[in-house]
Formats: C-alpha cells, structure tokens, sequence
C-alpha cells in the first residue's frame, strides 16, 4: 500500500508543478504587459500592397527613420538573430514604420536582405513623420522618439496591441524595467529580446492547448 501512495505522489507531483507554474504570471512564463491599448498602425504606403495590422499577429515593430541607410546593420541584426528564429510562426511578423519618400532606399536594403534570407514577413510601412510620431507616443515608452522619426529600439507588440516587456524583480531581488530592445547591441537582440519573444509565443501556446476542445490539438 505505501508502495502505491509513492508512486502515485511520484506520478502526480510533475503534473501539479506544471499546473501550479502555467498559471503563476512569473518572468519566464508571462511576458508583463507595459502598455495596453497601443494604437493600430497608421495609414500609409506598403511595398508588396498587402493589408497589415498590428491586431492578431505578434509583431516586432521598429522605427527606421530618414537615415534607412545609416540602420542598415540594425536591420541585418533583427533578421539575423531574431527573424530567422521566429519566421516560420504564421503569427510572427516584422514591421518597420519609414518615413515617405524612404521608398528606394528600403527596396535597396530589402533586395539586399532578399538575397541572404527569407524575408516575407518583413513589412515596410511608408508614412508622414507625424503619423509615425502619433502611433510611437501611443507605446507610452521611457525614451522619445528621435527627431528622424528613428529610433534604434524595437518592440514588441502582442495579439491584443499591448506593449510586452519586462517589469518587477529578478531573481536577486533587484528591480527590472524593459520596454525596448536595442537593435544595434547583438547580445540584447540575441538574448533578452529572443528570450521575451520565445515567452510571449509560447504563452499563446499553452493558451490555445487549455481553450480547445478536448480531442483536438492545436498548435500556434
């Protein structure tokens, strides 16, 4: 009988602890949210014409600015360390908002970044420097939007237009606040923000398996 009760404890106690963890909103299960409400993309130009929001989709959303040129490395970084690891999620995309009149020298950069990978869910939005300003306030983050309308922070914008980041306390006991990544610091890109992202795809996952219905899985 004893043996019994052990087994039972040894199979039943993995099974509580991953109930108990899926459900605690800790930092290496739940991606904190840092601003509800985000605005949905402005209206503007689009290179391939297909319709793009930020709505349903987990978005990576930057800001080139006027000097698309001068971010070249940047753009090389997301795809490299980020884009390359997520491409293959229907639900994963990439937005750049730029500035008009920008139009040749993103094609540049886009043929350029064609040539080395795949990069069909890059979408490149052309808008006025007001619009790009009005949705960037919308993000309600720490550090302004540069004069260019640039920036070399990325976002990360989840299925129901809230910012995620990072908010509360390590492990240590120290306090942490995130709201961006840097784009040109390889080992931001390759590590915070690959982790959050990683996060915030699987937290959809486990989400989606506990809301259908029994008998049917379903993957994001």
């Amino acid at each position: 009988m004893k043996r019994k009760i052990v087994l039972l404890c040894l199979l039943a106690l993995p099974l509580l602890l991953y109930t108990y963890f899926s459900m605690v909103k800790h930092n290496s299960l739940y991606l904190p949210v840092i601003t509800k409400q985000v605005a949905e993309l402005p209206a503007g130009n689009i290179i391939d014409k297909k319709p793009l929001q930020l709505k349903d989709k987990i978005t990576i959303v930057g800001f080139l600015g006027n000097d698309v040129m001068g971010r070249r490395e940047n753009i090389f970084n997301i795809n490299q360390k980020l884009n390359a690891k997520y491409k293959d999620f229907d639900d994963f995309q990439v937005v750049m908002l730029v500035p008009e009149g920008k139009e040749d020298e993103v094609l540049e950069v886009a043929a350029k970044l064609k040539s080395m990978a795949d990069i069909s869910n890059w979408r490149f939005l052309f808008t006025s420097d007001a619009a790009i300003a009005q949705f960037y306030k919308s993000l309600k983050v720490l550090e302004p939007l540069n004069v260019d309308a640039g920036s070399a922070n990325l976002f990360i914008i989840d299925k129901q237009l809230s910012l995620r980041g990072r908010k509360g306390k390590v492990n240590d006991g120290t306090a942490q606040y995130k709201d961006s990544y840097n784009s040109f610091e390889v080992s931001e890109l390759s590590n915070e923000m690959t982790d959050d992202v990683k996060i915030l795809l699987r937290e959809y996952r486990l989400a989606l398996r506990r809301n259908a219905p029994k008998g049917v899985k379903r993957e994001i």
